[in-house]
């Protein structure tokens, strides 16, 4: 071979060589992250929770049982329990079909006999099944896991199914929708649009029409009906025809075979029935009634009535009602049982219970710092604890009070230079003022002379005014029931020496007013409808800025309490109760697009934070442009200008370091720190090494290219010497042989220096990293535990638990309380028949705040110096346990000193409130006072903000880092899952609870289905009472096995008016003396006076009912199942009423027939249990804390002498029981702070009075 061949040769394999190398650089650079396939990550469990304990026994009778017959007749498929069964027609033994942890219901038969189509959550939220009766095939039908599905039917030729879909996986305004039996994407059918709810669909036989009924909207509370007709939808012509006009509604159609028979449910009085037409006369009677109660007050998400099906010979009706199942012949004659037993074995979930203890310790630690801010040299922090105003030395100085005033002290603001801080003080008598006190210490200044509510104090930038928001102190002062906030509240400005108040705008929505560094003549502030938006100390010149929107809850899904007040950070007031009409974007749908709660404008102006819900962000402004941008933080992806989140558990109170650089919150008594600049220095590190990389890989990827070309042109020439090697000259050919040699010769060097910097930059890289996992590791061993992360990804702000304490309020003392009768409430010693343990002529003896001894006056020794008090004639009983409290609501940011809500409370009797929802964390505070003796009231516990289906739960990790807020921060030992989403989602929640050991309890959202998976699941309580009436054994065993706590609210009833109405329309309220001596006389002539839609707080389009229309007599009569067997009730007022409240409750609960101990038992022992303090409070023990309700009459005789209260001793101190002046271990009267309203009778002028 010739030399120029074996040159070109080698050439190649240098280019073949530099390739490879270039290869290798190009192939450095690291392959993109997978990400998460959806909820729960790739993999993830549908259910992932596992039964831990099995519901096991027999029943002859079933709860809201859905059925089908059989086309030829034969065979009944029915739902029980969330599981499906068959058995013959003629009845006997059930054979389960599908049973496990999924819920499935409402079973219909295909035309063929050979299928079933069904509702399951087995994939994580309900979806639309079919399973094949040979077991050979299911399908999955319908998609997603966020809709609620309702009554699936088959159309005659068994091709498609219809069902009702909402919108949410909690309900909605249900539409039809049409499904071929093979999966196919569906399709809208029967015309429905808006509003509208369509359920129980049913065809004609010929398949032409789909009759079904039709409301407006998901449910409505104190309904004056009708709320449903039948419609009938034509398929060929797309028109539809409403069909009844029925008072009592119309539901759930089921047409005969032969087309000449539609029966419905309808109401007739109280009670409902079934109502047959003849399809061709049009004539209609009575088919069967009373029967099953319809669920058409409620969410009905089975549906308004069970589903029944014809015999296939149109002759008869199968439906059950009664608890059992039924034969109804369509002539008229007597029905006839179809007799059953169902052997269930339903999984439930693991036993999630856990003991609390009650603080006991001298000292009281602050569960709470509020409105954190840091000194301009982040040297020191200043907060409110113990609604006081306290400053710590940063990083692990004592905390300490700035002043010794005994009002409260609120939104304090550091100046300029750090040299004073400004705050807002409180007092319930005098109002509030605008205060100074120097950081370092001394007396504090009053700069305001005019007492006011004043609330978000600010700095200019130069230090010399002080802007805060104003309204009328009387405001606050008188406000009887929601604090609506001031009328006509204003931005108000004074100068920091001291000096006249200057008016600067109304605020309108806006407030929060702060600045920006160097903007003295610009005010900066919040609004929730023009974002955050700046303007002049006249109020002119308004510029919008940011506006930031992101999703509460589920789309479609609506709370079932949607006209609660919506609150605001940093406001002492709801912003509104519905969407305000001047909204620009107002929402079209519950669960749409909300407002941001918080955007403040940091004071370099470049950037802003935006606090929403229990999230916080950080948003770049710097590269904005002209035209505010709009954020919508379920669309980051999308949006204008770069937004980071900064949390991951939560956070409130933020706040701006005062260089810009870094952001403040708190949660609990946690500060919390975050660095912003240290994550952008990072963030601007990793990206100029990204860069150098990717210019290395553009490098080789060009030499690469080059050699590419070289290695073309060597293949070509090699091609051309082999072919003319012996005839050609080829003195050309070498000459360019030897150019492309010298050409690769250089590629290949300059392939060689790519990998050599690649190589070095890693090395560099590695030697970097080296060195500082070393100076970790050495900040380790030297204590420090405030090290950063690697990368950004993985940085968390720092956190400082701020303790903060004040002394326990616990009486000193012996007392004892001698010669009454004793309803202990405990175990009856030797007693083998459950009869009550009741002391006759008993003694307790309290010590300080605990109970020593109990027992027959005889057998008690008396300790010497102990007072003693006769009780004779009296009954005592343990203090109350109200486990659905709410206050109705407290005054969040700027506190009162006196609650009067508590004071009513406690004078009726009840020592401990567990409030489930909170709406906003400043209980807390709350019960930091109670504990110290600030606040006269009963024991305070709560779950501090519900757990929402905002929270969108992605999977379990997630639901554990929502839990740590409760778990680690607000330490409230329990929460309330409210809703949060769909099946999959709440038993994250409740796997999280268990591992965090936390106790939670559900919201029953009007939903029967929801309330039975929450106990299958093992949630230790559901709210509200279960929606549908009655309720049978099967339901109780389930409680029983669960051992979950219902506390039913029938204040509130669900699935009918609200218990309330009926006691306003029986007893005194408005003129009882105590009563009005403890709530605003307003409240009560709201509440009392006149009642009618939304009167007190009762929503809806009804205010009166006829006594047979309330629906609580029918659950109390499952209250007297539960208590009668091993089941577990709570009592809870719902704060409709405060105080009297909680004994209406019992009487509501006693209306079914229960025995007065069993409610008494559920009011006490089984309240302290629900909420973990079982062995503390509930019972009069020895050892347990002294919580005694002191009655003049016997509840055990009369239940309603429960509210005959003579005294009220809680944690040891004794009241009375009229005006709450202590009479143990001091003598005292009850100092009111508030101002009561003043009679007008006393004025001067006025028409004369005879």
């Amino acid at each position: 071979m010739s030399r120029q061949v074996k040159d070109l040769g080698c050439l190649k394999r240098l280019a073949t060589t530099a390739l490879v190398m270039g290869g290798l650089v190009a192939m450095a650079a690291p392959v993109a992250a997978q990400g998460r396939g959806g909820p729960g990550g790739r993999g993830a469990a549908p259910l992932p929770l596992s039964g831990a304990r099995t519901a096991e026994f027999t029943a002859t009778e079933g709860t809201w049982m859905s059925l089908d017959v059989s086309p030829d007749g034969q065979t009944i498929v029915f739902d029980l329990l969330g599981d499906l069964y068959t058995m013959p027609i003629s009845g006997g033994e059930a054979s389960p079909l599908l049973t496990g942890m999924a819920f499935e219901a409402q079973p219909r038969f295909s035309p063929d006999g050979e299928s079933v189509a069904y509702v399951s959550d087995k994939s994580g939220g309900d979806n639309l099944w079919t399973m094949r009766l040979d077991r050979t095939d299911t399908t999955q039908v319908s998609r997603g896991n966020n809709n609620l599905y309702t009554s699936p039917e088959w159309d005659p030729a068994g091709d498609y199914l219809v069902v009702s879909r909402a919108a949410g996986p909690l309900g909605g305004s249900a539409k039809l929708f049409m499904y071929k039996a093979d999966r196919t994407s569906p399709i809208a059918t029967g015309g429905g649009t808006g509003q509208q709810k369509m359920v129980g669909a049913a065809f004609s036989p010929d398949g032409r029409y789909i009759w079904y009924a039709s409301g407006t909207g998901d449910w409505q509370y104190n309904a004056r009906l009708p709320l449903y007709q039948l419609r009938r939808y034509d398929r060929e012509t797309g028109n539809t025809t409403t069909m009844t006009n029925r008072y009592g509604s119309a539901f759930r159609p089921a047409i005969s075979p032969d087309g000449m028979w539609l029966v419905y449910g309808t109401r007739y009085n109280a009670d409902t029935g079934l109502r047959k037409r003849n399809l061709e006369t049009g004539e209609e009677e009575w088919l069967a009634y009373p029967i099953q109660r319809d669920d058409q007050e409620s969410r009905a998400p089975l549906d308004i009535l069970p589903g029944y099906a014809f015999t296939p010979d149109g002759s008869s009706l199968v439906v059950s009602f009664g608890g059992k199942i039924w034969n109804v012949p369509m002539d008229g004659s007597d029905q006839a049982e179809i007799p059953f037993a169902v052997p269930v074995k339903v999984d439930v979930g693991p036993e999630v219970k856990f003991a609390s203890q009650i603080d006991t310790t001298a000292m009281v630690t602050a569960s709470q710092i509020r409105s954190p801010v840091a000194s301009p040299d982040g040297g020191q922090i200043v907060f409110t604890a113990f609604d006081r105003l306290w400053v710590k030395d940063m990083p692990s100085g004592e905390a300490r009070r700035l002043t010794d005033a005994d009002h409260g002290e609120f939104h304090p603001q550091w100046s300029p230079d750090g040299s004073t801080i400004a705050y807002v003080t409180w007092d319930d008598a005098d109002g509030g003022h605008i205060m100074t006190i120097p950081a370092a210490g001394g007396a504090a200044v009053q700069l305001t002379s005019t007492a006011a509510m004043y609330y978000n104090t600010a700095w200019s930038p130069n230090g010399q005014r002080i802007v805060t928001s104003r309204g009328a102190a009387r405001d606050l002062k008188t406000a009887a029931d929601i604090f609506f906030g001031p009328s006509g509240a204003e931005f108000v400005w004074v100068p920091s020496a001291g000096g006249e108040v200057t008016l600067i705008a109304p605020t309108g929505f806006r407030d929060v007013a702060h600045f920006v560094d160097g903007e003295d003549d610009r005010i900066y502030a919040y609004s929730p409808i023009e974002g955050l938006v700046s303007f002049r100390w006249d109020g002119t010149d308004v510029k919008r800025h940011l506006r930031v929107l992101g999703r509460q809850g589920v789309p479609g899904f609506a709370t079932p309490h949607a006209n609660e007040p919506e609150y605001l950070p940093r406001r002492p007031f709801p912003w509104r109760m519905t969407p305000d009409p001047t909204d620009p974007t107002p929402q079209t749908e519950p669960g749409g697009p909300a407002p941001a709660g918080l955007l403040m404008m940091s004071p370099e102006g470049n950037q802003a934070f935006a606090q929403f819900g229990n999230d916080i962000f950080v948003i770049d402004l710097e590269n904005a442009g002209p035209t505010p941008p709009t954020v919508i933080l379920t669309q980051l992806a999308a949006s204008p200008v770069p937004v980071r989140k900064l949390t991951d558990v939560g956070g409130e109170f933020p706040s701006w370091t005062a260089d810009g650089q870094g952001i403040n919150w708190a949660m609990g008594n946690v500060l919390f720190s975050y660095d912003i600049n240290h994550v952008e220095a990072e963030e601007a590190e990793e990206e100029a090494t990204a860069h150098g990389r990717a210019l290395i890989r553009a490098r080789a990827l060009a030499v690469t290219d080059t050699l590419k070309e070289k290695r073309a042109e060597v293949d070509s020439l090699e091609t051309a010497v082999e072919e003319a090697a012996d005839s050609l000259d080829t003195t050309g050919d070498e000459a360019s042989v030897e150019t492309l040699r010298d050409d690769i010769m250089r590629l290949q060097a300059d392939s060689v220096q790519v990998v050599a910097d690649s190589l070095i930059a890693r090395s560099d890289s590695i030697r970097a990293a080296a060195e500082e996992v070393a100076a970790k590791a050495d900040a380790i061993r030297g204590g420090d535990e405030e090290i950063l992360a690697d990368t950004t990804d993985t940085y968390e702000a720092v956190e400082r638990k701020i303790e903060v304490e004040l002394p326990r309020d616990i009486p000193r003392g012996t007392v004892a309380l001698t010669g009454g009768r004793i309803i202990t409430m405990a175990d009856n010693p030797g007693d083998t028949t459950g009869a009550p343990h009741v002391i006759e002529n008993g003694t307790v003896i309290v010590t300080d705040n605990k109970i020593v001894a109990v027992g027959m006056a005889d057998s008690v020794e008396i300790p010497e110096g102990a007072e003693v008090i006769s009780m004779a004639g009296k009954t005592l009983m343990p203090g109350m346990v109200d486990t659905h409290y709410h206050s109705m609501w407290l005054v969040p940011e700027i506190h009162p000193q006196e609650v009067w809500q508590y004071l009513a409370a406690l004078s009726y009797g009840v020592t401990t409130t567990r409030d489930p929802q909170t709406a906003f964390t400043d209980v807390l505070s709350y019960t930091d006072r109670v504990n110290t003796g600030g606040l006269i009231g009963p024991r305070i516990y709560s779950t501090g903000p519900g757990v929402f289906a905002g929270e969108n739960v992605r999977d379990a990790d997630h639901a554990k880092d929502v839990l740590r807020r409760y778990s680690e921060y607000y330490d409230t030992k329990t929460l309330k899952m409210y809703m949060t989403g769909n099946r999959q989602q709440r038993q994250w929640v409740i796997q999280a609870a268990k591992e965090l050991e936390l106790m939670p309890t559900t919201e029953g959202g009007l939903d029967f289905k929801l309330d039975i998976t929450h106990v299958i699941d093992g949630y230790p309580g559901v709210e509200h009472t279960l929606p549908i009436a009655p309720i049978y054994s099967d339901v109780v065993k389930l409680f029983e096995t669960s051992q979950t706590t219902n506390t039913p609210t029938l204040l509130v009833s669900y699935g009918g008016p609200f218990g309330e109405n009926f006691f306003y329309a029986t007893e005194n309220v408005h003129d009882s003396p105590k009563l009005n001596m403890f709530i605003p006389k307003a409240n009560l002539d709201m509440r009392a006076r006149r009642r009618g839609p939304g009167a007190g707080g009762s929503p809806g389009t009804a205010g009166w009912f006829l006594p047979e229309e309330y629906v609580f007599p029918r659950h109390g009569e499952f209250v007297e199942k539960m208590l009668e067997g091993d089941a577990r009730m709570g009592v809870g007022s719902h704060g409709q009423i405060q105080g009297i409240g909680l004994h209406w409750e019992m009487w509501a609960m006693g209306s079914g027939g229960a025995e007065p101990h069993d409610i008494l038992r559920a009011a006490t022992i089984l309240g302290a249990e629900a909420i973990g303090f079982g062995a503390q409070l509930g019972s009069i023990e020895e050892g347990k804390f002294a919580d005694i309700v002191i009655l003049n009459s016997n509840p055990m005789d009369d239940l309603r002498n429960t509210v005959d209260i003579a005294n009220v001793m809680k944690d040891g101190r004794l009241y009375d029981g009229m005006t709450l002046d202590e009479i143990y271990p001091q003598q005292r009267r009850l100092e009111r702070r508030r101002p009561g309203e003043s009679d007008p009778g006393a004025t001067a002028a006025g028409i004369a009075r005879r």
